[in-house]
């Protein structure tokens, strides 16, 4: 799945896209998205300049990104998935089990890898780990909530 078709399910533009490929995809079970990490991201100009280092929080999202591709194609298939992408969001709802084992650096290609730990059609749970090479960087356990489009407003508690 490359870049345009995660686009066409996630709602996440640049800046905030953390992942530029998905590699392999089970439905209900597993996912593998890369991350290419250059310089040029704009986190680089202001965390660790001169020694730059991929923000933690970024690479859980990575993880977290992949996750809700995952959620969404495990819930549904063909035209049911076009009309889950356009009615619903992914919510991240939290985050365990957080360890990060190695910084992350320009030139690095981030891999990770997510389980389905819990599959609901609202309430998903995975099991994450990202890679750079075959060096283990982080590790979180994710949980995230597919979710009416219509309902953000009233969920997040804000008025028009």
């Amino acid at each position: 799945m490359d870049v345009r078709r995660i686009m066409e399910i996630l709602p996440h533009r640049y800046p905030f896209l953390m992942i530029d490929r998905i590699v392999e995809m089970e439905p209900n079970k597993r996912g593998v998205g890369i991350k290419n990490v250059t310089f040029n991201e704009e986190f680089f100009q202001g965390h660790f300049p001169g020694h730059p280092v991929m923000p933690g929080v970024l690479i859980i999202e990575s993880m977290a990104q992949i996750a809700g591709v995952l959620a969404f194609v495990s819930s549904a298939s063909g035209e049911e998935l076009e009309k889950e992408v356009q009615n619903k969001v992914v919510y991240f709802l939290g985050m365990d089990n957080v360890k990060f084992r190695k910084p992350v650096v320009p030139g690095d290609q981030l891999r990770s890898e997510v389980t389905i730990t819990r599959g609901k059609k609202t309430v998903w749970g995975f099991s994450c780990k990202a890679y750079v090479e075959d060096a283990l960087v982080a590790q979180a356990d994710i949980k995230a909530m597919l979710i009416a489009r219509d309902s953000e407003a009233e969920s997040s508690g804000q008025d028009d």
